[in-house]
């Protein structure tokens, strides 16, 4: 049987409602784990929504499906190529032991052809967008394929994902309006400072293991200094977010949700502790509250 694995929450749908044939292949996409999911959709959200917002109008609820699904469906890809890349890691780790492919519920053959076949459902939903958006689509592969190699490289993996899990400003932008313009290219860098902050909260939880395994993060190069790091980093995200909308002539009306994501990252990284990593992981998940306020923001300065 699937085992909960510890970063998921304990009433997650899969452990109470999904098959219990499907859990792995569920949990090997991370479904039991969607705040994955809205942290990778959003920056495309917010993409399409600061087009949408440039232009006068509202955005695209069918655009935004779109950017929706393919999320969830790269995501999942994303996630089952990392596992069959860090398998051997993966089991040294007590959070990521339990794990599909790392315990042995899944063979390395069989989460390949998950990981093609969510692949390729992302390509259809791809090839319905404007060309300059399917070419960002393809140029991702390159920074998601490089990614679980990182940690192994570089102290800031977390930097990677950033400028990974941002791509989808720049498509989502692309989709919209098919070109790529000053206020995208500053959203996308907004986007992965953001990331840089909270996925060091991420990894402060697997600090010891990390350490014991040779894995390298930036929770593990900051040390206790992560807290004033995470502050530094969510500043800088929101100096360029707001560099955005003013190089997008938007409307004061931006503001006011765009402080109310402020005043939540700044809540973040005044409760950020480098022993605390249950506390590390709640922080973590309201990062998709965050993504939201600042898609908010963009609609509301239209």
């Amino acid at each position: 049987m699937s085992a909960h694995l510890p970063d998921a929450a304990p009433a997650n749908w899969v452990d109470r409602r999904a098959p219990v044939r499907l859990r792995p292949w569920l949990k090997l996409g991370r479904f039991d784990r969607p705040a994955g999911i809205w942290l990778l959709m959003l920056p495309g959200w917010q993409g399409v929504a600061l087009a949408a917002a440039m232009g006068g109008g509202w955005p695209d609820p069918v655009l935004l499906a779109k950017v929706f699904a393919g999320a969830a469906l790269m995501r999942a890809a994303g996630c089952a190529y990392n596992d069959i890349v860090d398998r051997d890691i993966d089991a040294k780790v007590a959070r990521t032991a339990a794990r599909p492919v790392a315990s042995g519920q899944i063979s390395v053959r069989q989460a390949w052809g998950f990981t093609v076949g969510c692949s390729l459902l992302a390509l259809l939903i791809l090839l319905t967008l404007p060309p300059l958006a399917i070419a960002l689509g393809a140029g991702s592969l390159a920074l998601v394929a490089a990614y679980p190699f990182m940690k192994r490289i570089t102290w800031w993996p977390q930097a990677w994902l950033g400028l990974t899990f941002n791509w989808g400003a720049l498509l989502g932008f692309a989709a919209a309006t098919g070109r790529i313009e000053t206020p995208a290219l500053l959203l996308y860098a907004g986007g992965v400072f953001w990331t840089l902050g909270y996925d060091t909260i991420y990894a402060i939880q697997d600090l010891e293991d990390d350490a014991l395994a040779g894995v390298k993060s930036s929770a593990r190069r900051l040390g206790a200094s992560a807290p004033s790091a995470v502050a530094g980093f969510y500043a800088v995200s929101f100096a360029l977010t707001l560099a955005a909308a003013w190089t997008a002539a938007l409307s004061p009306w931006f503001l006011i949700p765009a402080l109310i994501a402020a005043a939540h990252l700044a809540w973040q990284a005044a409760r950020v502790r480098v022993n605390d990593p249950r506390g590390a992981l709640r922080l973590f998940k309201s990062n998709s509250l965050t993504g939201l306020i600042v898609f908010a923001a963009f609609v509301a300065g239209r």
